[in-house]
């Protein structure tokens, strides 16, 4: 970069943050922050810094030990934090765990002096097995959040997991666990939106796009549940071996300086 841009804008995070399931034709794995980045840079007609320390799999406490060090190093202006969707589902992990870590992120960028953005991950519970469990766990998650930063306002939030729009199955990756480009547009636009900056309007609802059919019954089961259930059992992880997804800034043009 030859200049430090104004906003400098570093994400952390598991599958969420990372962008799973907005895989782009040459396999690249692009996602909301992505989107978030590209967009400010746009709204602001200047180039800004981007980082993303995300990795797939990570329950929130790992993200918070793994990547809020390296994050905060980088000296950004803004940082983003989602966590918690890999925990909720394990018996022996309790909401106050959960939240604790969010606070330990709060703490950590107040004393950086980091304008600190949370979000909450959208709601797949509708096209999952457990589906019950899975919403009961993320309605107390997503409230225990707000309620610990009921006294903050001054930090921006991106509440996904309330939009019932955004739970209906066209926003979904075929795994029914990741969003698809036209939910990570969605948050995208929900991000700017929550940063005062105007996103495009279309990102709040792409037109649907033909994509082969979702799997079902037996299908399903055997090529996206029965993985993970097998990771589950031998203790790894989908985001073992991976690094961060961009752990070095990147410097983005507004599109019209590109």
């Amino acid at each position: 970069m030859t200049a430090t841009p104004r906003i400098r804008y570093v994400a952390i995070g598991d599958s969420f943050t990372e962008g799973i399931g907005d895989e782009l034709p040459d396999g690249t794995i692009r996602g909301w922050a992505d989107i978030t980045a590209q967009g400010w840079a746009d709204a602001l007609a200047e180039p800004i810094a981007y980082a993303n320390l995300s990795v797939r799999g990570k329950l929130v406490w790992p993200i918070v030990n793994e990547q809020l060090d390296a994050a905060l190093a980088m000296n950004p202006t803004h940082l983003s934090f989602n966590g918690g969707g890999n925990d909720v589902i394990r018996p022996r992990t309790t909401i106050t765990n959960i939240v604790d870590a969010f606070s330990t992120v709060v703490e950590r960028c107040d004393a950086a002096g980091v304008q600190l953005i949370v979000l909450s991950g959208a709601n797949p519970s509708a096209g999952l097995p457990l589906t019950r469990l899975i919403q009961r766990r993320g309605d107390e998650l997503s409230d225990a959040v707000i309620a610990r930063l009921a006294d903050r306002p001054d930090i921006v939030r991106a509440m996904n997991w309330p939009d019932r729009e955004l739970a209906s199955s066209a926003y979904w990756a075929p795994d029914r666990l990741h969003m698809n480009a036209r939910g990570h547009h969605r948050v995208a636009a929900r991000v700017l939106e929550a940063l005062g900056v105007e996103a495009p309007a279309e990102w709040w609802s792409l037109p649907a796009h033909t994509a082969p059919a979702h799997l079902g019954g037996l299908s399903y089961y055997r090529t996206h549940v029965g993985p993970w259930v097998k990771r589950r059992l031998t203790g790894r992880s989908s985001g073992d071996g991976r690094t961060a997804k961009y752990p070095d800034w990147l410097e983005l043009l507004p599109a019209t300086r590109a």
